[in-house]
């Protein structure tokens, strides 16, 4: 007689949302995977904002309806395209918009091939609308773009295991654990035991 476990986690495991680009890419003086003792900060120019700048900052207060036009302003005068094409992308998600959010993060793609967030954001949609194997593509370029993204681990656990690939997810979830601190374990330990019941 088979034994059943209930995979249904109590709460059941939340995915984490989507990832906003914050800065350019490839600024002088950031290093990547380097820690920015500054976090939190933001240099404000005393002459003016960039056009990307102003509509993070919009974006920021939540003034969605400004912030898009800002984004679309900034990806007019070419600053930071593929930034504004994945925060246009978000904010179109955000409203049920899927099909131009995908062709934002597709843009975005366009201008920047390997965008993490934009393969992390485009994987979100697409297990949303329960396309597991594209949403297990993107999350894997995204880990193999930005390796130490934890929220991505996570994420492709979950898909993995909706999609019974249990082992698989196991292993990536240890991962997500190895790389986060000791107090957001508690639901990936319980989710990671329910797994290997299933195995």
């Amino acid at each position: 007689m088979a034994k059943i476990i209930q995979f249904s986690a109590n709460p059941a495991p939340e995915k984490f949302g989507p990832q906003r680009a914050r800065t350019k890419k490839g600024e002088e003086g950031v290093k990547p995977n380097q820690l920015n003792l500054f976090t939190g900060g933001k240099i404000v120019k005393l002459n003016h904002l960039s056009p990307f700048e102003e509509a993070l900052l919009t974006d920021d207060h939540d003034d969605k309806r400004s912030a898009r036009l800002l984004y679309q302003k900034a990806i007019e005068a070419g600053d930071s395209v593929a930034d504004a094409y994945c925060n246009l992308g978000i904010l179109e998600s955000q409203e049920g918009n899927n099909s131009k959010a995908i062709d934002c993060f597709t843009m975005c793609l366009k201008h920047q091939p390997r965008h993490y967030e934009a393969h992390y954001n485009l994987a979100n949609l697409f297990a949303e609308a329960g396309n597991y194997a594209l949403a297990k593509l993107h999350y894997e370029i995204s880990i193999e773009i930005e390796p130490s993204f934890s929220n991505c681990y996570y994420n492709l656990g979950l898909t993995l295991a909706l999609n019974k690939q249990y082992k698989e997810a196991i292993e990536v979830l240890t991962k997500y654990r190895e790389l986060t601190p000791t107090e957001d374990h508690k639901q990936t330990d319980d989710l990671i035991f329910k797994l290997s019941g299933l195995l």
